[in-house]
């Protein structure tokens, strides 16, 4: 293994330099440019957005939340409601399971205690810290309604991170500039039009009641005044400080405004509804910050753009690219327009401080928790694209939740850490079935650290992993149990596995874990051996002894001794693929998994596969040889799942990045390739129709 990262780089540097030596750097500017969001109507779905990866503000067709309530989230926006009177957290009882003649227990829904299940099941929860938009006055006084508004259009310019829209009303202009500021969690907004002067338009800033509704496209109530407080603690002529109390939540918006303005409170307890009114102008241009703390903006909004510009510009330039412009199949365009977009709508959503939820800062899947399984499909793409730091703070949380992993293995009767499944800023289970038996994102932290090593092969990342790997290592370990009968290692029950469509109380011996499994313990080996330590005994013997990937018929099938595989359980995630596409096939037979793969392509219910399914088919496929197939699974709709005008993918809980976040990886791969490929874009066809530029890739395992 010490010789595969020497190795690695040198595929990495002669596949780009094979690819790119003829060629003039990607006009990158070029390249993102074609890809420029113009929309002329309004999606009560979808929202244009901005944002820095901490933060983001969704938007409707005339750049603010006017017409559709779309969502202004963060990374820190959290909020529970209370307990059930006299319960605590801790008071929750977990249910036993039998675990191979072992009772061992685990945080399932608690039927005596219903109340405190749910509670634990519904919070924390991810809250919107408020809503902004434009009240609209026609020339009669009556207030418009979106269709009074023409000539709509909106240009979200990628390259900048700025988002123009344009309309009329009754006949005059409106223009509206939105953009985030990098670095705070602020807004810069300018509003020109004649309507400003006339008195017919002003802006409004509304804050809502946290609500748990999981997958609702708008996040809080605006219904329940009596429930929280909105209180202007600080106010002069160009500023005003708003502090918000909701429940044990305080946070605080601060605007600030460099045109002629007042702002009005509402009545005490009425709503929460604040007018932004300008004065004696034709443009109104105010900056709004949501912070814990009471703070005021850094920049104003033309500092906000100007900041924006350099900061996207900055994003683009860096890492890697890869331009298709140069291909004669037709659908060149369109994939390249589904990596362009996809690169934004992570950037916006996907690189904060914790790791990102399903829908990211859009809305509230699962409440707005991330799941510890999906990190792989949300982040790796960063690390292929040579964009590290955009992946590594999110890390974090392996170290920070170590000890309560550590715990969690301890109170199963386990060595190492165990690692949760769905959380937030914190390490609490949520109750659920699923939850408590999935296993997949177990090996994920040593297939992070393994890819850290790859970009950085230090002393130092081999000492900041060093815990971490080893802790998972122990665990995977002392989980595989050893059947006697079999003298071999096994793998469940009770188990979830990628599919999460089979019973967990008599599903064993995964393919695409066993897989993991084996690749897992490989690493954590050779992590101890660049520490000049001895290798583990007890891994060793589970990595020498772990039941085969199971085969029926001459191909993987799902999990071992599985029934009716072809024609009952071909829906939902075709987990086994991801053993030799984006795993490196460890255990892996190459030819009876090439079968497999014209197996999958023959029967699999493509009307039922979404998401991270068509990526992980790609990468399974590209290592195959089976290179249209590849671009054929990442182009494909089926089941309604597309890229949208955003970019967000639908087809599935809306909108659900992993989709994008797995094009991105597959094709980083597909175009930087992996060890052992020798060509260059080794995932792509080799013909005039695919005509590849790309730079500065890394290769995958």
């Amino acid at each position: 293994m010490k010789r595969v990262l020497p190795i690695a780089l040198a595929l990495f540097c002669t596949a780009q330099l094979a690819v790119g030596a003829k060629q003039t750097p990607i006009d990158r500017r070029a390249l993102v440019s074609r890809h420029t969001i113009t929309t002329t109507k309004i999606n009560a779905k979808s929202p244009a957005q901005v944002g820095n990866g901490e933060f983001a503000f969704g938007v409707d067709i005339t750049g603010l939340q006017t017409f559709v309530p779309f969502n202004t989230m963060a990374q820190w926006s959290w909020h529970s409601f209370p307990l059930p009177e006299g319960m605590k957290a801790s008071d929750f009882k977990k249910t036993k399971m039998d675990v191979h003649g072992v009772m061992k227990e685990f945080y399932l829904p608690n039927p005596e205690q219903p109340e405190l299940s749910a509670w634990l099941a519904n919070n924390p929860h991810r809250f919107n810290l408020g809503r902004i938009g434009m009240r609209l006055l026609k020339a009669d006084g009556t207030e418009a309604v979106a269709a009074d508004l023409t000539q709509t259009r909106q240009v979200v310019d990628l390259w900048k991170g700025i988002i123009t829209s344009s309309f009329e009303l009754e006949g005059i202009p409106v223009k509206v500039l939105t953009a985030c500021d990098p670095k705070q969690d602020a807004l810069g907004i300018t509003i020109e039009s004649e309507l400003i002067r006339k008195g017919q338009l002003s802006v409004f800033v509304d804050f809502p009641y946290a609500d748990n509704r999981e997958f609702a496209d708008y996040v809080g109530t605006y219904d329940s005044p009596q429930k929280h407080r909105s209180i202007v603690t600080r106010q002069n002529g160009r500023s005003a400080l708003i502090a918000r109390e909701m429940d044990d939540v305080r946070y605080y918006t601060a605007l600030q405004w460099s045109t002629p303005a007042r702002l009005i409170a509402p009545a005490s307890g009425s709503s929460h509804r604040f007018l932004l009114e300008p004065m004696a102008t034709d443009k109104l241009t105010f900056t709004s910050l949501f912070s814990q703390k009471e703070t005021t903006p850094s920049l104003t909004a033309n500092q906000i753009y100007k900041e924006s510009a350099r900061c996207w510009k900055a994003f683009w330039q860096s890492g890697a690219a890869i331009d298709l412009s140069q291909s004669k199949d037709p659908r060149w365009k369109e994939l390249e327009r589904r990596i362009v977009l996809s690169q934004y709508v992570l950037k916006v959503n996907e690189a904060g401080s914790l790791p990102p939820q399903e829908s990211g800062l859009v809305n509230n899947g699962w409440n707005g928790r991330f799941h510890f399984e999906m990190i792989w499909w949300h982040g790796v793409h960063y690390a292929l694209w040579n964009r590290w730091p955009l992946l590594e703070k999110s890390l974090s949380v392996y170290a920070d939740f170590l000890p309560t992993s550590q715990q969690r293995a301890a109170d199963q009767g386990y060595k190492g850490a165990r690692w949760p499944k769905c959380t937030a800023g914190f390490d609490r289970e949520w109750p659920h079935l699923i939850h408590a038996t999935l296993i997949w994102q177990q090996p994920h932290p040593i297939f992070f650290a393994a890819l850290d090593y790859r970009l950085h092969p230090t002393q130092k990342t081999l000492d900041k992993w060093k815990d971490i790997v080893f802790a998972t290592a122990d665990y995977m370990a002392d989980f595989a149990f050893y059947d006697a009968s079999k003298k071999e290692y096994v793998l469940g029950p009770p188990i979830t596995i990628v599919s999460e469509n089979t019973k967990q109380e008599t599903t064993s011996n995964p393919t695409f874990e066993l897989g993991y499994w084996r690749y897992g313990l490989r690493v954590a080996q050779e992590w101890r051996k660049r520490l000049s330590l001895p290798e583990e005994k007890k891994w060793g013997d589970v990595l020498a002894k772990l039941a085969p990937l199971p085969v029926e018929d001459g191909v993987y099938v799902t999990h071992e001794g599985i029934k009716n595989m072809w024609t009952d359980f071909t829906f939902e995630h075709p987990g086994l693929t991801g053993a030799y596409g984006m795993l490196p096939g460890d255990g892996v037979d190459k030819e009876v998994f090439a079968r497999t793969m014209d197996k999958v392509a023959a029967t699999w219910n493509f009307e039922r596969t979404w998401g991270w399914d068509f990526p992980m088919l790609a990468m399974a496929a590209a290592r195959c040889g089976k290179q249209d197939a590849a671009i054929n699974y990442l182009l494909r709709s089926a089941g309604g799942f597309q890229f949208d005008e955003h970019g967000l993918a639908t087809g599935g809980p809306f909108p659900y990045f992993p989709s994008n976040g797995g094009l991105l990886s597959a094709i980083a791969m597909m175009a930087g390739g992996w060890d052992g490929s020798t060509t260059p874009a080794p995932g792509f066809p080799k013909d005039e129709n695919w005509i590849v530029r790309a730079e500065n890739f890394v290769p995958l395992f």
